[in-house]
């Protein structure tokens, strides 16, 4: 094996080739944004209840793999990685010491889906359906207005 020359360092890096897109990789923990199914901050993942959205999305994708963060604590991860394993789906932990995500979690391929909308609304965001008011007939609103 030769030793490497500075245009093998100029044209792969010094250690490889260049990756593409290397922010977009910190911030999707090695993902790249067009590949993405669906994705959780940190502060959603350590919500108690499970993303019914999380779980949906790995019932329809067992081939995208899920992306946990691996500088969260495990037990907020241990909930999704059991429906991974329900659902058949691989799962990786990402750890990366010299940067900072928000993201916590994210279901992604290793090709490009370009899917419009991948961050879920956090469940106290979600609007709240409100069962509509039952309209007074007639006799109801005579009643209420002579008692």
């Amino acid at each position: 094996m030769s030793k490497p020359t500075i245009d093998d360092y100029l044209e792969n890096g010094m250690y490889g080739q260049k990756q593409t897109k290397p922010d977009e990789r910190r911030k999707f923990l090695g993902s790249l944004r067009e590949r993405i199914v669906i994705a959780l901050t940190q502060n959603q993942v350590r919500e108690k209840k499970v993303y019914q959205e999380v779980e949906q999305s790995l019932k329809e994708h067992s081939g995208a793999k899920l992306l946990l963060n691996g500088n969260m604590n495990y037990n907020y991860l241990t909930k999704y990685i059991k429906l991974a394993n329900q659902h058949g789906v691989s799962f990786s932990m990402v750890t990366n010491k010299e940067s900072q995500t928000d993201i916590g979690l994210l279901l992604a391929y290793d090709h490009a889906i370009n899917k419009d909308e991948i961050y879920v609304k956090k469940q106290s965001d979600k609007p709240v359906t409100k069962a509509k008011p039952k309209k007074k007939n007639l006799f109801s609103s005579i009643k209420d207005k002579l008692f």
